[in-house]
């Protein structure tokens, strides 16, 4: 069988004090990875490592605004000068808007696309270069339905998602033959903060359980597996792809 450990491996998880990318912190932990949470909140940020460290885990924080080319290189710097190399970089961090494209100002599209598709650009660029000379790595993006689909109101989200699946192939393109295997997730719909508005309008709980063949919503903790599988060297041979945890919804009309 194929090796699902990360022992010895480190992760870097951004957008990571709560929501998905606290579960996806959660998970490489306890598949046995040293984890570095990042926000731009240090106190939550805080929060989170304390917490997931009281449960046995080796966890630190790492604050940095993953939208800023200065301070994602500023970060990984500081990483480096502290002797940790991280193996696997888990693009997690995302913002959501919704509004009408006729409505909608630039300054609203630039910041989702800044948090959700360049941010994924700027630290995969510096974990890549120094991936690449150590020999390989994992960088696992974290898409969405809207990789794939659209919805209405949701375009700027819809858009970097989009871009995060050819961000993915292009990665896989360029760094395979560093040993570096770029995949993605696409998450359906979670039970989340970010969702949970759509949670309590019934209307839109009722698309959800009724589009779903699964017939419900998901839980963050069901991406766990994804995620470890696409980080551990069980995925070796596996680059540019798009894994689905969606209950079904990308599969049906």
């Amino acid at each position: 069988m194929p090796d699902f450990s990360l022992g010895g491996k480190t992760a870097l998880v951004t957008g990571s004090s709560r929501g998905l990318g606290r579960a996806f912190a959660t998970g490489l932990a306890e598949a046995g990875a040293k984890v570095i949470l990042n926000g731009i909140n240090p106190d939550r940020l805080e929060a989170t490592r304390a917490e997931l460290a009281a449960l046995g885990h080796d966890v630190q924080a790492c604050a940095f605004d993953v939208t800023c080319e200065d301070q994602v290189m500023v970060a990984f710097e500081a990483l480096d000068a502290q002797g940790v190399a991280v193996d696997i970089l888990v693009n997690n961090a995302g913002i959501q808007h919704r509004q009408p494209l006729l409505d909608l100002a630039l300054a609203d599209w630039t910041r989702v696309l800044e948090t959700n598709l360049t941010a994924a650009f700027l630290c995969g660029r510096e974990a890549a270069r120094r991936m690449g000379p150590r020999g390989g790595g994992k960088i696992i993006n974290i898409g969405s339905l809207m990789s794939q689909l659209a919805r209405a109101t949701v375009a700027p989200y819809t858009v970097a998602k989009g871009g995060i699946r050819m961000l993915t192939q292009s990665m896989a393109a360029e760094w395979a033959g560093a040993n570096i295997q770029a995949n993605a997730i696409g998450p359906g719909y979670m039970i989340t903060d970010m969702t949970q508005a759509l949670q309590e309008d019934p209307a839109f709980d009722g698309f959800v359980r009724g589009r779903a063949p699964a017939g419900r919503w998901g839980r963050p903790e069901e991406l766990q597996g994804a995620l470890v599988f696409l980080a551990s060297s069980a995925s070796d041979y596996v680059n540019g792809q798009i894994l689905y945890v969606d209950g079904g919804m990308t599969a049906v009309l």
